[in-house]
Parts: structure tokens; C-alpha cells; sequence
């Protein structure tokens, strides 16, 4: 047998089966939720295709099906997930079905990416956990801070170690206006009404954490309410408007988080991490831009208008590269929440491809969205200073 196969032979043998086992197969990906659900470029991704869409709402479930040139539609999500083409899901539906929805999923056999938050409860996001290691699927959550272009140069400069140490960061979340949301065309109330601010974080938590690569380790939070008559009536028992939660890091350092619903101030998603060699501070919607601050000349002294010494620093706008050059061709295109939506579209469907953890994996995902739960309650109870707990990483 040996002597019967040529060089030439082996040769081409071996380059059929590494161009089999190199050749990218197509996920095939399932969507729930026709409202932020069709703001995702899976029918751009070259190697994804949609197979089916979900959604109760027929005109919800028209903009999927449009969006995505898919007329694969359902109105009930267990026959959605019985579907014959699936591989994936992707669940962006309201924030109280999010962790059932991917557990119902996971169970059917299918990877999941799911709108924020993952979960609603301690014990939810635990057994979303125990759902991933039981299923060895693969579970992302579509955190859009994560691939803000800012936060994707701020978390590469903490990893070159630009920053020196970054001992004091913060994060806003800042969204007035909502009050129009609390209630569909029926006037009556929607998963929105009175939802608390805290268990909406990761927003704020899916910059610091990632940027400075350290947990949350504890809080103390402080909540703030009108009376407002959905304060008194939501079926969160919610009385706050907006949270602010003062955290503790795993190394010992300190992060600021304010997400507010109602507030004299433009909406935003924002951060800032100050350290003692650099710091980078995200834009404000009051109209200052990205800016980089670093120690010029270190060991100068420069004295201020009171004649007092002070260090001699560089402050300079920062002009943001978008990052799109990371992405396949047909995925450089412009998409909400600063241009995050496609980045998301490529790392579920390369971590499929690749068969590991998505960066947003489900580790990641309770270490965002745990400390917001804890900064309820924190403030529930006046400003308790109370424990994170810390669910680990996932397995390299």
C-alpha cells in the first residue's frame, strides 16, 4: 500500500482533506424578537445564514422575516426551536424572558446569543450557568459596550499596559425618555414598567470590567424615586428612578456606576478610566469629545496660576478609529450602539466556527450582570455595603 502511493499522490490527498477540514461551514441561526433583533447583520456575515424567525407580534414578525430575507416565520417559540435548520438562536426579546428563553434553547441543542441582560436573578443566572457546562454549547450575551470602538482600543491599551494601573474608572448609563416605553399602543404596561436601573448594568459593567480586567467584588448603592405612581405600582416593587452603585475590585481598586432612567442630562453610554501614566475619557453628550490625558514630563515641575506645583500633562482630543478593518468586508457597515452591532454579528458566529468561549461568553456575562443585582439590593436597603459573589472564568 505504501509502495502503491506516489509523492504526488499523498500530496494531493493531504490538500483535499485540509482544504475539507479548512472549508468554513455555515451556521445557520434562528432570530427572536423582530424589534432590536432585526438591528444585526447575520444576513451579512459571510459565513451565516438566518433559517427561521420568531416573533408574536405579525408586524415584528414582518420586519424579521424582511430584514433578513427569511420566510422561515413563527409566532411560537417551542416550534421555532423544532425547526429543522437550526444550529443557533438568538434571543432578543423583552429582558424577564431572556435566561428561559436560552435555557429552553441550550436544552434543545442549540448555541444562543441573547440580549442583555442575561438574566434577572441570582438563582436564573446560575442555572444558565450550570446550562452551558452541562450542554458544552456555546453562549454569548450581546453586550454592546464591549465593542464600543473606545472600549475596544481602552481594553488593548490596559493590556499593553498604557494606562499604568488603573486605579479609579466609571461608567454611565443615562436614558431619559423611557416613560414612553413603559406602555404599548393599548396603554398598557410593558416589561419596561418601573424596571429597575440596576438590573439593566452591564451597559456600565461591560466597559469596567473588561477594560480593567478585574471583578466586582463589593457595592454600596444609592437609589433615587419621586413616588411616581410606577414606582408604587411596577411589579418589580421598584421605587427608584436611578441607581448609583460605588464598587470594590478584585484587586482592590474602586469604580463609580450611575444608570438612570429619569435625569436632567443627554442620553449616553459612557466611561472613563483614569491611571496613573494615561487616562481615556469617553465623550459626553454635552459636546466634549474623547479625550487622552498623559504625564508628559514626569519629574518637571510646572507651577498653576495659585503658584502651586502641579504635573505637566498632555490632554488632546482623540481621534477614535472604528475598528472596522477587524471585520470581513460585507460587515463594515455603520450599526447602532457606536457601530457594536456587527462585531457582535462576527464573534458569535466565528466562536461557532472555531468551537470556543465567544469574549462575551456566559462567565462573562454573570460577572456583569451579578453586581447590578447586588447594587438592588444594596440600595433597597439604604446603601447597604453588600458582598459580589464571583462565578469564576470560563476554562481556558
Amino acid at each position: 500500500m505504501r509502495a502503491s502511493l506516489t509523492r504526488r499522490d499523498f500530496l494531493a490527498t493531504s490538500a483535499t482533506l485540509i482544504g475539507e477540514r479548512a472549508a468554513p461551514r455555515t451556521v445557520r441561526i434562528g432570530i427572536v424578537g423582530g424589534r432590536f433583533g432585526a438591528t444585526f447583520q447575520w444576513h451579512l456575515h459571510p459565513h451565516a445564514r438566518v433559517t427561521a424567525v420568531c416573533d408574536i407580534n405579525p408586524q415584528a414578525l414582518q420586519r424579521l422575516a424582511e430584514t433578513y430575507r427569511c420566510d422561515n416565520r413563527y409566532r411560537n417559540f417551542r416550534e421555532f426551536l423544532r425547526h429543522s435548520e437550526l444550529d443557533a438562536v438568538g434571543i432578543f426579546t423583552p429582558a424577564p424572558t431572556h435566561a428561559w428563553m436560552a435555557i429552553e434553547a441550550m436544552k434543545a441543542g442549540k448555541h444562543v446569543i441573547s440580549a442583555v441582560p442575561a438574566g434577572m436573578t441570582i438563582e436564573e443566572l446560575e442555572r444558565l450557568l450550570e446550562t452551558v457546562k452541562r450542554t458544552g454549547l456555546r453562549y454569548m450575551m450581546a453586550e454592546t459596550s464591549y465593542y464600543r470602538p473606545e472600549i475596544i482600543t481602552c481594553r488593548e491599551w490596559a493590556r499593553e499596559g498604557r494606562f499604568g494601573t488603573i486605579f479609579y474608572s466609571e461608567s454611565e448609563y443615562h436614558h431619559e425618555g423611557l416613560l414612553s416605553l413603559m406602555y404599548d399602543d393599548r396603554g398598557l404596561p410593558t416589561w419596561r414598567h418601573g424596571y429597575p436601573p440596576m438590573l439593566y448594568p452591564t451597559h456600565c459593567t461591560g466597559m469596567i470590567i473588561p477594560v480593567t480586567g478585574e471583578r466586582l467584588t463589593e457595592v454600596q448603592a444609592v437609589g433615587w424615586g419621586d413616588g411616581h405612581e410606577i414606582l408604587q405600582t411596577n411589579p418589580y416593587k421598584n421605587p427608584f428612578w436611578n441607581t448609583t452603585g460605588f464598587f470594590k475590585t478584585s484587586k482592590g481598586h474602586c469604580c463609580r456606576i450611575s444608570v438612570c432612567w429619569h435625569i436632567a442630562a443627554g442620553g449616553t453610554e459612557r466611561g472613563a478610566f483614569y491611571g496613573d501614566r494615561l487616562s481615556y475619557i469617553m465623550a459626553r453628550p454635552e459636546g466634549s469629545p474623547n479625550t487622552v490625558v498623559r504625564i508628559a514630563r514626569e519629574g518637571r515641575t510646572v507651577l498653576d496660576e495659585n503658584g502651586y506645583p502641579q504635573g505637566s500633562l498632555s490632554i488632546e482630543p482623540y481621534s477614535q478609529p472604528n475598528h472596522h478593518e477587524r471585520l470581513p468586508e460585507p460587515l463594515r457597515v455603520k450599526t447602532g450602539h457606536g457601530g457594536s452591532h456587527a462585531f457582535i454579528t462576527h464573534e458569535f458566529i466565528q466562536a461557532i466556527l472555531e468551537d470556543r468561549h465567544p469574549e462575551v461568553n456566559v462567565w462573562e456575562a454573570v460577572a456583569y450582570t451579578v453586581p447590578g443585582i447586588i447594587a438592588h439590593q444594596s440600595a433597597l436597603r439604604g446603601g447597604e455595603p453588600m458582598k459580589i459573589p464571583d462565578y469564576g472564568a470560563a476554562p481556558a
